[in-house]
């Protein structure tokens, strides 16, 4: 992709990449949010479950997901937004080839994210192998190509705030979630807000910083996700007019105890439960 065609907001940046690679189906730069979410990659419960509560709330609003493919909260960002029904883009710190995507261990997610209408991005070349400084460099374009940047969790020197200063650099907006006051994840957010960011408890905060209406209360958009639900999901779900214990929920359901455990993972993944002191309970 040669500079020209790249998304608006990228060509506003001081300092742009003099070319892009890519892979996968470039969306409408025009037509689209462009939400980068970075974070720890030691994170927490709380941040794994405020992700992606957060993230299943955007269903059905024009907004595309952007992250870097790492380990930690980048990959739980890009599973959300799959699993509802949001594109997502994976700006790399490597080339594109599989044989160098980084890390490894997520070229299967990589390949999900194309095959479900998103793409992978790169500045450096298609058989380019990831460096130590490589990964600072390209964290410049998420934030580039973004409306603007949420941060989940992050220590207080972790890469992840180089992404929300090149954010900041560039006149994004800054979100970030509020985390506990004992938690070493708690430092990164709590600078930022003391710095200015955007505190971010549900997903209307970030349609508000995005610029976009909300159609309907947060009850009627988790009613409306249901709708993709599958028969086997809305049995369980049916199930939790108060919360169950899993082994309760793999009795009530009589289904193999993988194929009820695989049904509340996923369920768990859009955000539409969540288990806690042993019971398993709508989100």
């Amino acid at each position: 992709m040669e500079a020209d065609a790249f998304p608006p907001l990228l060509k506003e940046i001081p300092d742009p990449p003099k070319e892009l690679f890519y892979r996968g189906k470039l969306p409408d730069w025009e037509a689209n949010k462009f939400l980068c979410i970075v974070g720890a990659r030691k994170y927490t419960n709380y941040g794994k479950e405020a992700s992606e509560k957060l993230i299943a709330g955007l269903s059905g609003y024009p907004i595309i997901i952007v992250s870097g493919l790492a380990l930690g909260v980048d990959s739980i960002a890009h599973r959300a937004a799959l699993a509802a029904g949001l594109e997502t883009i994976a700006v790399l710190g490597s080339g594109l080839f599989d044989r160098v995507i980084y890390p490894a261990s997520h070229l299967g997610l990589a390949r999900k994210i194309i095959e479900k209408g998103g793409a992978l991005i790169s500045e450096f070349p298609p058989d380019f192998r990831a460096t130590a400084w490589s990964f600072p460099q390209r964290n410049r374009i998420m934030a580039g190509l973004s409306n603007a940047t949420l941060v989940v969790e992050a220590e207080k020197k972790s890469g992840t705030l180089i992404t929300s200063r090149f954010a900041t650099e560039y006149n994004r907006d800054v979100l970030t979630i509020p985390g506990s006051i004992f938690s070493p994840n708690s430092e990164g957010p709590s600078m930022l807000l003391r710095l200015g960011a955007t505190p971010v408890t549900r997903s209307a905060d970030i349609l508000d910083a995005l610029g976009l209406q909300p159609t309907t209360n947060e009850e009627q958009q988790t009613a409306r996700n249901y709708d993709d639900c599958s028969p086997e999901e809305l049995k369980i779900l049916a199930l939790l007019k108060e919360p169950i214990p899993r082994d309760e929920i793999i009795r009530l359901t009589d289904l193999p105890i993988s194929e009820t455990n695989a049904i509340l993972s996923l369920l768990e993944i859009k955000g539409l439960i969540k288990e806690s002191m042993g019971e398993i309970r709508l989100a």
